[in-house]
């Protein structure tokens, strides 16, 4: 029988970073029955001010082979009796611990002056993160801010690595917004951190961005660049404002703050449902030539659909993927452990109740333990290609290849 995967976590809310070390370490070490070979922790910007302290302290109570980690406006992680734990605003740390037989683990720290031209091979990027393509990596990456230059990263993974899965997030601070990353025994603060993994795991994906579509998918006839001049040889604007018109009062009141557009990621599919768009925001309109800005760069051809957004929409969206992703499961190997990657606007804020998301994914992926935390950005795929997304929660679901034993 080939040996197992195992995966652990544990969550600590104590003020102190010594005793957090301390309880995390302890919980998380004693659930596994093998020596972990990678670990992935999550800071919260409670502790801003210890970040430098942080990778020395936890090296004088754990030894692992490959470390990375970042600091979060709030962590995620499983309490002491399994239940998810999302814990925003307060001193936290959430340590997950994997022991990870037949997979090779490749660490890595890339800053944007060191990324290649988006026009260079293949061959540039997979000499930039040292990883052969051949094995098909999953990718975990932790990245700073927009300027860390994750958005070139990232197409260049998808262009050097098809076939891959990259998941992530960007860090987040405190009011200072002052990031931390962590790879291995070094604290970086600009930059991308990550490992790729080959071998004997399959990281599934489910992003859930929150939105349900109204109205019907469109094609855009003329656009330039991030602004639709044309829909369907349509003033944008003029359809867009027909289509509020067709709304209920509670959909037109909810418009007016919480409208984004959808891109179908598929040229090809036909029958376009929840999860086949790209949600980007409305950046602005402009009235005299009826054009509407948007947050992404977009080309003739493309159909788009406009979305809502609110915290019942969030919560049938993650529900509805998630007995998708349960009904897909059906001969796979089981889940072993998870990822979650949550926008700062989601959480409490939104839901207006703690632990929302994560507990409902528990309830779908029972028994496995959940770590992760609240970024900037949330990494993760829609169709072929991977993006950095807004208002997401992206979960990362480990498993060994290959169907049930």
């Amino acid at each position: 029988m080939a040996d197992q995967m195992q995966w652990s976590n544990a969550l600590s809310t104590r003020p102190s970073l010594e005793a957090a070390i301390s309880e995390v370490v302890e919980q998380a070490v004693g659930k596994l029955s093998k020596k972990a070979n990678l670990a992935i922790a999550f800071i919260s910007s409670a502790f801003t001010s210890e970040y430098s302290r942080f990778l020395p302290l936890l090296a004088e109570q754990l030894e692992v082979p490959v470390l990375i980690g970042c600091s979060g406006g709030g962590v995620v992680g499983t309490s002491s009796d399994g239940e998810a734990q999302e814990l925003e605003d307060e001193p936290a740390l959430s340590l997950t611990l994997a022991y990870l037989p037949e997979v090779n683990i490749y660490p890595f720290h890339v800053v944007a002056e060191e990324l290649p031209d988006l026009d260079s091979s293949p061959n540039a990027w997979v000499d930039l993160i040292e990883v052969p393509p051949e094995g098909i990596p999953q990718f975990i990456l932790l990245s700073g801010n927009i300027a860390s230059g994750i958005n070139d990263l990232l197409k260049g993974l998808d262009f050097a690595y098809p076939g891959s899965v990259t998941v992530g997030g960007q860090a987040s601070g405190g009011i200072n917004n002052r990031i931390a990353l962590f790879c291995n025994d070094e604290l970086h603060t600009e930059g991308t951190v990550g490992i790729a993994l080959t071998g004997n795991i399959t990281l599934d994906t489910i992003v859930a961005q929150g939105c349900r579509p109204i109205g019907t998918p469109h094609q855009i006839g003329k656009c330039d660049r991030n602004i639709i001049l044309e829909i369907e040889q349509q003033v944008p604007l003029i359809l867009l404002r027909d289509l509020i018109g067709s709304l209920s009062e509670e959909e037109k009141i909810l418009a007016q703050n919480s409208l984004f557009v959808g891109v179908a990621m598929s040229e090809f599919k036909q029958d376009l449902q929840q999860g086949d768009f790209l949600i980007r925001n409305i950046l602005g309109v402009d009235p005299a030539a009826g054009a509407i800005a948007v947050g992404d760069y977009l080309r003739p051809g493309q159909r788009l659909q406009f979305h809502l957004r609110d915290a019942q929409t969030s919560a049938e969206d993650l529900e509805f993927l998630l007995n998708k992703y349960q009904q897909e499961q059906a001969g796979k190997s089981s889940p072993v452990g998870a990822l979650m990657f949550s926008c700062l606007g989601r959480g409490e804020g939104l839901y207006k109740q703690p632990n929302f998301d994560s507990q409902l994914f528990q309830r779908y992926i029972k028994d496995i333990p959940l770590g992760g935390f609240f970024c900037n950005g949330e990494i993760g795929p829609v169709g072929d290609s991977t993006f950095v997304h807004g208002f997401t929660s992206v979960f990362a679901i480990a498993r060994q290849n290959g169907e049930r034993g």
